[in-house]
């Protein structure tokens, strides 16, 4: 996944949130960048026909941006799912996102096959909590 999925996944999720277009400052503070960059990054989207951007509206995805931004958030649970279920990271949710950047489709695609990923992935992730609702982390008991 690269630095344009990560912003794909962020429009996504906020026009879910703002169940309309995503404003810019919305997308600056889920991604911890300045809202330069965003609009910067907003513009790349706009000229790969993945998003339209209205200025004092928001920015909305199109169709091909919508598929691709699924994809980058399947494969952001797949790594948050790996890395909780798997190897019992206990902050999974931030490396995560530390490795989402990092971790490209033939590593995601091997990693779901060793995670139990439920099949409405990733219609399951929420996005007002940031995470997946049906997401349960292994905690090790202390006997």
């Amino acid at each position: 996944m690269n630095t344009g999925d990560q912003y794909l996944k962020a429009i996504y999720l906020a026009q879910r949130l703002e169940d309309g277009p995503a404003a810019t400052g919305t997308l600056a503070d889920m991604l911890d960048v300045s809202p330069a960059s965003v609009n910067e990054m907003i513009g790349k989207l706009e000229e790969r026909g993945m998003a339209d951007h209205e200025k004092y509206k928001g920015v909305t995805l199109t169709d091909e941006g919508i598929a691709q931004a699924e994809d980058a958030l399947q494969t952001y649970c797949i790594i948050e799912r790996f890395l909780a279920n798997v190897l019992e990271v206990e902050d999974f949710r931030g490396e995560a996102r530390a490795l989402e950047s990092v971790i490209d489709d033939t590593v995601a695609e091997r990693l779901d096959t060793i995670i139990d990923r439920r099949e409405e992935c990733p219609d399951c992730f929420d996005a007002g909590e940031d995470k997946c609702e049906y997401l349960e982390p292994v905690v090790e008991s202390a006997d």
